[in-house]
């Protein structure tokens, strides 16, 4: 019975993605991306507004899920969000602004909205509180939106970090509303889809911080003089990626990334290939094996590691100047050291330019 219900949910997948390639020229699927890609990420100028059909909760996490599956459906989703969020309003204005995925999500979802940055209360499902910004800190949302799909058993079925394409996104939603969580990862789910759908350069991208192979990225060895390493960062990408294209011809372009970057380890890795590297804990292996180790879903991913080979944060999402900007002057300052996410470094860096105005 299960294997009839995991063919039937397959075959769902393929039939939805098929009738998106049929519906759509594939220009016009290209348009998504793009529209999903190139925008500007400073911060809003006026404070976005949630759509009407997001649930109103009083932040008890059990409550709300109990509510969720009285009504029927397969669980919540906690958005995480900022009120100057560029990448919130591209979320709500360009995925929920798509009346089919709208109507998938409520079929399926109640969602609840976190304010990163604010104060009231919620009950997590042990019965602990927090105030929205010490929660969305626990729970590590480093870049907004974030989203945590959680299912009738109170598990966390799937997080979303960052913005994603309107492509990614129904996905993310079909992956749980199927229970495909219980089976596969969002990456190999996700696959069949990026399969069906890359396109753009078939060569990977070139950049002058790249270092050559061979990549021997050890940082945990006691021998290495730690005072003289920079902290790294490893781009995850592949060809065929049209979303490592546009890093490429516009953000990672300018002088002011560029410059940043210098003062960096940077290594490119192909998602897809076998190239061998040592990583930072000393382990041999490939890139493809990295990055499955490491269950990125999203190219280009960056992954940023301090003198020692300690993960600092990840990038798995859509990224453009200003948030890039930023996640170098917080790595490369040392910031992490002083503010436990880059939420907070980040709060404080806005608080501090709007009292000096």
């Amino acid at each position: 019975m299960i294997q009839v219900v995991e063919i039937f949910n397959m075959m769902r997948f393929l039939i939805t993605l098929i009738l998106l390639l049929v519906s759509a020229s594939a220009s016009a699927v290209q348009q998504d991306i793009e529209d999903a890609l190139i925008f500007d990420d400073t911060p809003l100028k006026e404070d976005l507004n949630l759509p009407d059909w997001f649930s109103l909760s009083f932040l008890d996490l059990q409550d709300s899920l109990d509510e969720a599956i009285k009504d029927g459906k397969k669980g919540i989703i906690l958005y995480f969000g900022r009120k100057d969020c560029a990448y919130c309003l591209s979320l709500l204005e360009i995925n929920w602004g798509d009346p089919a995925i709208i109507k998938f999500t409520r079929e399926h979802f109640n969602v609840i909205a976190i304010n990163v940055r604010g104060d009231r209360m919620v009950t997590d499902f042990n019965g602990k509180t927090w105030t929205e910004k010490s929660f969305a800190a626990h729970r590590k949302t480093n870049f907004t939106p974030s989203l945590l799909f959680y299912n009738s058993k109170s598990q966390l079925a799937l997080k979303l970090p960052g913005y994603r394409p309107k492509y990614q996104f129904r996905a993310a939603l079909e992956y749980v509303a199927d229970s495909h969580y219980q089976r596969e990862s969002f990456r190999h789910y996700l696959t069949r889809a990026e399969a069906a759908l890359s396109f753009g350069s078939e060569e990977l991208n070139e950049h002058e911080v790249f270092k050559s192979p061979p990549y021997d990225l050890q940082r945990k060895n006691k021998k290495l003089d730690k005072s003289q390493l920079n902290p790294l960062v490893v781009f995850f990408e592949h060809p065929s990626c049209h979303a490592c294209d546009i890093l490429h011809g516009d953000t990672l372009s300018k002088p002011e990334v560029t410059s940043q970057l210098h003062e960096l380890d940077v290594v490119q890795l192909n998602s897809l290939d076998d190239t061998p590297v040592i990583t930072p804990e000393g382990k041999h292996t490939t890139s493809k094996q990295w990055a499955e180790d490491l269950n990125l879903t999203f190219a280009p991913s960056m992954i940023f590691f301090n003198e020692s080979g300690n993960e600092i944060l990840r990038v798995e999402s859509v990224i453009r100047f200003y948030r890039l900007n930023n996640v170098l002057r917080y790595v490369i300052g040392k910031e992490y050291n002083n503010y436990p996410t880059f939420q907070a470094w980040l709060h404080e860096i806005r608080k501090n330019n709007e009292s000096n105005k």
